[in-house]
Protein backbone atom coordinates (compact mmCIF):
# COMPACT_ATOMS: atom_id res chain seq x y z
CA UNK A 1 0.00 0.00 0.00
CA UNK A 2 1.45 3.77 -0.99
CA UNK A 3 1.22 6.26 1.41
CA UNK A 4 1.59 10.10 1.20
CA UNK A 5 2.19 12.13 4.73
CA UNK A 6 1.27 15.60 4.78
CA UNK A 7 3.23 17.49 7.39
CA UNK A 8 7.03 16.34 8.15
CA UNK A 9 6.60 18.17 11.94
CA UNK A 10 6.68 16.24 15.89
CA UNK A 11 3.46 14.06 14.82
CA UNK A 12 4.37 13.74 11.25
CA UNK A 13 7.74 11.26 12.37
CA UNK A 14 5.83 9.91 14.82
CA UNK A 15 3.81 8.23 11.72
CA UNK A 16 6.82 7.88 9.63
CA UNK A 17 8.04 5.97 13.09
CA UNK A 18 5.20 3.86 13.19
CA UNK A 19 4.90 3.34 9.58
CA UNK A 20 8.33 1.86 9.64
CA UNK A 21 7.18 -1.24 11.81
CA UNK A 22 4.32 -1.77 9.43
CA UNK A 23 4.71 -4.84 6.73
CA UNK A 24 3.37 -4.23 3.52
CA UNK A 25 3.18 -0.40 3.57
CA UNK A 26 5.39 2.50 1.48
CA UNK A 27 5.62 6.01 1.92
CA UNK A 28 5.74 7.65 -1.52
CA UNK A 29 5.46 11.19 -1.14
CA UNK A 30 6.43 13.75 1.71
CA UNK A 31 4.31 17.29 1.64
CA UNK A 32 5.32 20.23 3.69
CA UNK A 33 5.84 23.74 4.09
CA UNK A 34 9.31 24.20 3.80
CA UNK A 35 10.94 22.51 0.57
CA UNK A 36 14.45 22.12 2.79
CA UNK A 37 13.16 20.39 5.70
CA UNK A 38 10.50 18.45 3.94
CA UNK A 39 13.07 16.73 2.05
CA UNK A 40 15.82 16.45 4.53
CA UNK A 41 13.17 13.89 6.56
CA UNK A 42 12.17 12.59 2.96
CA UNK A 43 15.96 11.29 2.80
CA UNK A 44 16.09 10.28 6.56
CA UNK A 45 12.74 8.09 5.68
CA UNK A 46 14.24 7.13 2.27
CA UNK A 47 10.81 8.87 0.58
CA UNK A 48 11.57 9.48 -2.92
CA UNK A 49 8.83 12.53 -4.08
CA UNK A 50 8.97 15.71 -1.91
CA UNK A 51 6.73 18.83 -2.25
CA UNK A 52 4.78 21.80 -1.00
CA UNK A 53 1.88 21.64 -2.67
CA UNK A 54 -0.51 19.20 -1.93
CA UNK A 55 -2.45 19.31 -4.99
CA UNK A 56 0.60 18.60 -7.37
CA UNK A 57 1.70 15.61 -4.75
CA UNK A 58 -2.25 14.06 -5.22
CA UNK A 59 -1.88 14.22 -8.60
CA UNK A 60 2.11 13.18 -8.93
CA UNK A 61 2.32 10.05 -6.92
CA UNK A 62 0.26 6.65 -6.86
CA UNK A 63 -0.43 6.95 -2.95
CA UNK A 64 -4.13 5.46 -2.19
CA UNK A 65 -4.28 6.44 1.18
CA UNK A 66 -2.87 10.31 3.18
CA UNK A 67 -2.00 10.97 6.52
CA UNK A 68 -2.77 14.55 7.10
CA UNK A 69 -0.31 15.70 10.31
CA UNK A 70 -1.34 19.82 9.11
CA UNK A 71 -2.25 22.82 11.19
CA UNK A 72 -5.89 22.27 12.91
CA UNK A 73 -7.35 24.99 10.94
CA UNK A 74 -6.62 22.87 7.63
CA UNK A 75 -7.39 19.52 8.72
CA UNK A 76 -11.56 19.35 7.39
CA UNK A 77 -10.89 21.48 3.74
CA UNK A 78 -7.35 18.95 3.48
CA UNK A 79 -9.37 15.81 4.32
CA UNK A 80 -12.15 17.04 1.97
CA UNK A 81 -9.62 17.65 -1.43
CA UNK A 82 -8.02 14.33 -0.36
CA UNK A 83 -11.29 12.32 -0.58
CA UNK A 84 -12.53 13.95 -3.69
CA UNK A 85 -8.62 12.79 -5.25
CA UNK A 86 -9.76 9.40 -4.43
CA UNK A 87 -7.81 8.81 -1.48
CA UNK A 88 -8.15 7.32 1.64
CA UNK A 89 -7.82 9.65 4.59
CA UNK A 90 -6.25 9.56 8.24
CA UNK A 91 -6.87 13.15 9.96
CA UNK A 92 -4.62 13.95 12.74
CA UNK A 93 -7.02 15.00 15.88
CA UNK A 94 -8.86 17.40 15.56
CA UNK A 95 -11.46 16.57 12.43
CA UNK A 96 -12.38 20.16 12.21
CA UNK A 97 -12.48 23.62 14.63
CA UNK A 98 -15.91 23.77 13.81
CA UNK A 99 -19.14 22.14 13.66
CA UNK A 100 -20.13 22.94 10.43
CA UNK A 101 -16.35 21.87 8.97
CA UNK A 102 -16.76 18.15 10.74
CA UNK A 103 -20.43 17.96 9.39
CA UNK A 104 -18.83 18.42 5.80
CA UNK A 105 -15.98 15.96 6.26
CA UNK A 106 -18.83 13.20 7.49
CA UNK A 107 -20.29 13.99 4.06
CA UNK A 108 -17.87 13.95 1.69
CA UNK A 109 -16.91 10.36 3.45
CA UNK A 110 -20.06 9.20 2.86
CA UNK A 111 -20.77 10.88 -0.76
CA UNK A 112 -17.28 9.02 -1.85
CA UNK A 113 -17.52 5.78 0.43
CA UNK A 114 -13.66 6.42 1.40
CA UNK A 115 -11.98 5.20 4.51
CA UNK A 116 -11.64 8.82 6.66
CA UNK A 117 -10.68 7.99 9.84
CA UNK A 118 -9.20 11.06 12.80
CA UNK A 119 -6.33 10.22 14.89
CA UNK A 120 -8.21 10.39 18.17
CA UNK A 121 -5.35 7.71 19.87
CA UNK A 122 -6.50 7.43 23.26
CA UNK A 123 -8.39 4.77 21.59
CA UNK A 124 -4.99 2.41 20.61
CA UNK A 125 -2.75 3.62 23.34
CA UNK A 126 -2.78 0.13 25.07
CA UNK A 127 -3.69 1.38 28.48
CA UNK A 128 -6.42 2.59 27.22
CA UNK A 129 -7.37 -0.30 25.10
CA UNK A 130 -6.55 -2.48 28.35
CA UNK A 131 -9.21 -0.89 30.19
CA UNK A 132 -11.67 -0.70 27.17
CA UNK A 133 -11.37 -5.03 26.91
CA UNK A 134 -12.12 -5.08 30.41
CA UNK A 135 -15.35 -3.49 30.28
CA UNK A 136 -16.29 -4.67 27.10
CA UNK A 137 -15.89 -8.01 29.04
CA UNK A 138 -17.84 -6.93 32.11
CA UNK A 139 -15.45 -6.55 34.82
CA UNK A 140 -15.73 -2.86 35.05
CA UNK A 141 -17.66 -0.40 34.58
CA UNK A 142 -16.34 4.03 34.88
CA UNK A 143 -17.98 5.78 37.83
CA UNK A 144 -15.94 8.59 37.03
CA UNK A 145 -12.60 9.78 35.03
CA UNK A 146 -10.46 12.14 35.82
CA UNK A 147 -8.55 13.82 33.24
CA UNK A 148 -5.24 16.57 33.79
CA UNK A 149 -4.42 17.48 30.20
CA UNK A 150 -1.27 19.92 31.00
CA UNK A 151 1.15 21.80 28.71
CA UNK A 152 3.07 25.06 28.91
CA UNK A 153 2.80 27.13 25.70
CA UNK A 154 2.30 30.60 26.21
CA UNK A 155 4.33 30.68 23.05
CA UNK A 156 3.30 29.54 19.85
CA UNK A 157 5.42 25.59 20.09
CA UNK A 158 4.86 22.35 18.70
CA UNK A 159 5.21 18.81 20.53
CA UNK A 160 9.60 19.30 20.04
CA UNK A 161 9.33 22.55 21.49
CA UNK A 162 10.06 24.37 18.05
CA UNK A 163 8.44 27.26 16.90
CA UNK A 164 4.96 27.00 14.54
CA UNK A 165 2.69 29.44 12.96
CA UNK A 166 -0.11 28.53 13.80
CA UNK A 167 -2.34 28.09 17.24
CA UNK A 168 -3.40 25.13 19.31
CA UNK A 169 -6.46 24.84 21.03
CA UNK A 170 -7.37 23.57 24.16
CA UNK A 171 -11.28 22.83 23.26
CA UNK A 172 -10.91 21.24 19.56
CA UNK A 173 -7.64 19.89 19.78
CA UNK A 174 -6.67 18.37 22.91
CA UNK A 175 -10.51 18.59 25.07
CA UNK A 176 -11.85 16.07 21.56
CA UNK A 177 -9.01 13.62 22.69
CA UNK A 178 -11.45 13.43 26.50
CA UNK A 179 -14.92 13.95 25.25
CA UNK A 180 -14.52 11.17 22.63
CA UNK A 181 -12.67 8.50 24.92
CA UNK A 182 -15.01 9.30 28.16
CA UNK A 183 -17.83 8.58 25.55
CA UNK A 184 -16.33 4.99 24.09
CA UNK A 185 -15.08 3.85 26.86
CA UNK A 186 -18.33 4.73 29.08
CA UNK A 187 -20.35 3.11 25.88
CA UNK A 188 -22.63 5.54 26.25
CA UNK A 189 -23.33 9.26 24.67
CA UNK A 190 -22.81 12.54 26.60
CA UNK A 191 -25.73 13.81 27.85
CA UNK A 192 -24.32 16.61 29.97
CA UNK A 193 -21.49 19.14 29.17
CA UNK A 194 -20.28 22.22 30.82
CA UNK A 195 -17.32 24.38 30.38
CA UNK A 196 -15.67 27.56 31.58
CA UNK A 197 -12.30 28.89 30.93
CA UNK A 198 -9.30 31.57 31.94
CA UNK A 199 -8.53 34.83 30.15
CA UNK A 200 -8.18 35.04 26.70
CA UNK A 201 -4.15 35.16 25.79
CA UNK A 202 -3.49 38.75 24.23
CA UNK A 203 -0.95 37.63 21.80
CA UNK A 204 -2.32 33.59 21.21
CA UNK A 205 -6.21 34.83 21.27
CA UNK A 206 -6.93 31.75 23.19
CA UNK A 207 -7.87 31.29 26.83
CA UNK A 208 -4.54 28.58 28.09
CA UNK A 209 -7.18 27.03 31.27
CA UNK A 210 -10.02 25.30 30.67
CA UNK A 211 -12.49 23.28 32.77
CA UNK A 212 -14.51 20.78 31.32
CA UNK A 213 -17.42 18.51 33.14
CA UNK A 214 -19.51 15.55 31.39
CA UNK A 215 -22.01 13.19 32.12
CA UNK A 216 -23.10 10.33 29.94
CA UNK A 217 -26.39 8.55 29.76
CA UNK A 218 -25.46 5.60 31.99
CA UNK A 219 -24.64 8.57 34.55
CA UNK A 220 -20.97 7.98 34.43
CA UNK A 221 -18.98 11.23 34.76
CA UNK A 222 -16.02 13.44 33.67
CA UNK A 223 -13.77 16.02 35.08
CA UNK A 224 -11.37 17.48 32.29
CA UNK A 225 -8.34 20.09 33.14
CA UNK A 226 -6.59 21.71 31.08
CA UNK A 227 -3.77 24.34 31.09
CA UNK A 228 -1.19 25.63 29.05
CA UNK A 229 0.20 27.54 31.77
CA UNK A 230 1.30 24.46 33.76
CA UNK A 231 5.11 24.69 34.40
CA UNK A 232 5.63 21.06 35.93
CA UNK A 233 5.39 17.28 34.57
CA UNK A 234 3.90 17.61 31.30
CA UNK A 235 1.33 15.55 28.71
CA UNK A 236 -2.50 13.97 30.03
CA UNK A 237 -3.18 11.84 32.52
CA UNK A 238 -6.79 9.80 32.71
CA UNK A 239 -7.31 8.90 36.07
CA UNK A 240 -10.56 5.59 35.83
CA UNK A 241 -12.71 5.46 39.07
CA UNK A 242 -14.12 2.02 38.43
CA UNK A 243 -16.63 -0.05 40.46
CA UNK A 244 -13.81 -2.87 40.43
CA UNK A 245 -11.00 -0.80 40.76
CA UNK A 246 -9.01 2.93 39.85
CA UNK A 247 -6.75 2.80 37.12
CA UNK A 248 -4.40 5.74 36.04
CA UNK A 249 -2.85 5.42 32.15
CA UNK A 250 -0.26 7.47 31.01
CA UNK A 251 -0.35 7.48 27.03
CA UNK A 252 0.75 4.00 26.52
CA UNK A 253 1.52 2.85 30.08
CA UNK A 254 -0.77 1.87 33.05
CA UNK A 255 -1.13 1.15 36.76
CA UNK A 256 -3.50 1.03 39.32
CA UNK A 257 -4.55 3.74 42.17
CA UNK A 258 -1.82 2.19 44.02
CA UNK A 259 1.09 3.51 41.47
CA UNK A 260 1.65 -0.50 40.84
CA UNK A 261 2.49 -1.17 37.25
CA UNK A 262 -0.42 -3.16 34.70
CA UNK A 263 1.17 -5.40 32.07
CA UNK A 264 -0.47 -3.73 29.03
CA UNK A 265 2.19 -5.40 26.91
CA UNK A 266 -0.30 -8.47 25.23
CA UNK A 267 -3.00 -6.22 24.61
CA UNK A 268 -1.26 -5.44 21.17
CA UNK A 269 0.85 -5.91 18.71
CA UNK A 270 3.05 -2.95 19.57
CA UNK A 271 3.42 -0.83 22.79
CA UNK A 272 2.97 2.48 20.27
CA UNK A 273 -0.50 4.22 20.39
CA UNK A 274 0.53 6.11 17.10
CA UNK A 275 1.57 2.78 15.38
CA UNK A 276 -1.63 0.62 16.17
CA UNK A 277 -3.86 4.22 15.12
CA UNK A 278 -1.88 3.53 11.53
CA UNK A 279 -2.40 -0.40 11.48
CA UNK A 280 -5.76 -0.07 11.81
CA UNK A 281 -5.77 2.79 9.04
CA UNK A 282 -4.56 0.62 6.80
CA UNK A 283 -6.40 -2.73 8.08
CA UNK A 284 -9.66 -1.06 7.38
CA UNK A 285 -8.26 -0.13 3.74
CA UNK A 286 -7.18 -3.81 3.05
CA UNK A 287 -10.44 -5.65 4.47
CA UNK A 288 -12.96 -2.73 2.85
CA UNK A 289 -14.87 -1.63 6.26
CA UNK A 290 -15.24 1.08 9.01
CA UNK A 291 -12.13 1.74 11.20
CA UNK A 292 -12.49 2.47 14.97
CA UNK A 293 -12.30 6.24 15.22
CA UNK A 294 -13.72 6.48 11.66
CA UNK A 295 -15.62 10.16 10.85
CA UNK A 296 -18.38 8.67 11.88
CA UNK A 297 -17.65 7.28 15.23
CA UNK A 298 -16.26 10.26 16.12
CA UNK A 299 -18.54 12.79 14.92
CA UNK A 300 -20.89 13.45 18.00
CA UNK A 301 -17.68 14.08 20.49
CA UNK A 302 -17.47 17.40 17.64
CA UNK A 303 -20.92 18.26 18.31
CA UNK A 304 -20.36 18.18 22.17
CA UNK A 305 -17.27 20.80 21.50
CA UNK A 306 -19.53 22.89 19.63
CA UNK A 307 -22.26 22.91 21.90
CA UNK A 308 -19.45 24.50 24.43
CA UNK A 309 -17.62 26.35 22.77
CA UNK A 310 -21.67 28.37 22.40
CA UNK A 311 -21.19 28.11 26.39
CA UNK A 312 -18.10 29.64 26.46
CA UNK A 313 -18.68 32.29 23.52
CA UNK A 314 -22.17 33.52 26.00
Amino acid sequence: MKVMVVGPGAFGIKHLDGIKNIAGVEVVSLVGRDLEKTREVADQYGIGHVSVDLAEALAATEAQAVILCTPTQQHAAESIQCMQAGKHVQVEIPLADSWADAEAVMQTQKDTGLVCMVGHTRRFNPSHQWVHNHIKAGELNIQQMDVQTYFFRRKNINAKGEPRTWTDHLLWHHAAHTVDLFAYQAGSPIVKANAIQGPIHPELGIALDMSIQLQAENGAICTLSLSFNNDGPLGTFFRYICDNGTYIARYDDLVNGKEEPVDVSRVAVSMNGIELQDREFFSAIADGREPNSSVAKVLPCYKVLHELEQQLQG
